[in-house]
């Protein structure tokens, strides 16, 4: 067996160390695992090992939707804001946990917390790992307030001068990874919650509407929820709910 080469310290690109090893077949690289990736990992652990998790997949037409936003975001951009599909999606959700409340809830011990306040967290990718801020109150905030706050949110948890308050609170999570092309996956819980929605990229698809068939915008959407507060029928009925205020563009 070969002798380990040197241990000297080089940096990547993204501004991560790295340690330059050998090991019995080749040259490696070895990442020191601490800071957010570590705590991710330990609350990802908890979450996996805890929660009974299982995950519900559907589809929203959000044709009008996309219309919408089309129309809209030339006065956004005027204001700085840059309006995306997830300010949409975030109130759409906030509004719609009011009425099926087991998806925002936790479970301590023998009882079964039933969360009064929609905060929503949106999981951002950074260089460090991933952070979840979260939007305060989004059931009673207007789309373009939330597209302020998940702009400011996500721009500093990238630059690392996020405020503590911002990661705490949440009640309810939702992650994108629509945005690098996925369609539908298992999102984990952000345990303590009950619930996590994950959205997926928007495709062009046949669908039937008034008895013809015409291309629509198809919004994957994928549920994970923990079997231990939430039962089937209750997750569906949920995302029956906010499949349709996102089609009909209902956020009031």
């Amino acid at each position: 067996m070969q002798k380990a080469a040197g241990t000297a310290p080089k940096k990547e690109e993204s501004g991560i160390k790295v340690t330059r090893k050998y090991d019995f077949f080749g040259y490696v690289d070895r990442v020191a695992f601490h800071g957010v990736k570590k705590t991710v990992a330990s609350k990802m652990s908890e979450s996996i090992f805890t929660a009974a998790q299982l995950t519900n997949m559907h589809e929203a037409d959000v044709t009008e939707l996309t219309a919408k936003r089309e129309k809209e975001k030339a006065a956004y951009e005027k204001e700085g804001i840059k309006l995306t599909f997830m300010p949409f999606i975030v109130k759409a959700a906030a509004l719609c946990l009011k009425e099926h409340p087991y998806l925002n809830a936790s479970l301590e011990g023998e009882e079964i917390i039933l969360k009064k306040y929609y905060n929503i967290g949106i999981a951002v990718d950074t260089e460090e790992g991933l952070f979840v801020p979260v939007v305060k109150g989004a059931e009673a905030k207007d789309i373009k307030t939330i597209a302020k706050d998940i702009d400011k949110l996500a721009n500093d948890a990238r630059s690392r001068k996020i405020n503590l308050m911002d990661l705490k609170g949440s009640s309810f999570s939702v992650s994108n990874l629509g945005s690098v092309g996925v369609e539908f996956f298992t999102p984990i819980i952000n345990y303590p919650e009950s619930a996590i929605l994950g959205v997926g990229r928007i495709m062009e698809k046949p669908a039937v509407k008034a008895g013809k068939v015409e291309i629509r915008k198809m919004l994957p959407l994928s549920l994970t929820y923990d079997h231990r507060i939430v039962d089937g029928a209750q997750a569906a009925r949920f995302m029956m709910d906010l499949m349709e205020r996102l089609q009909l563009c209902d956020f009031q």
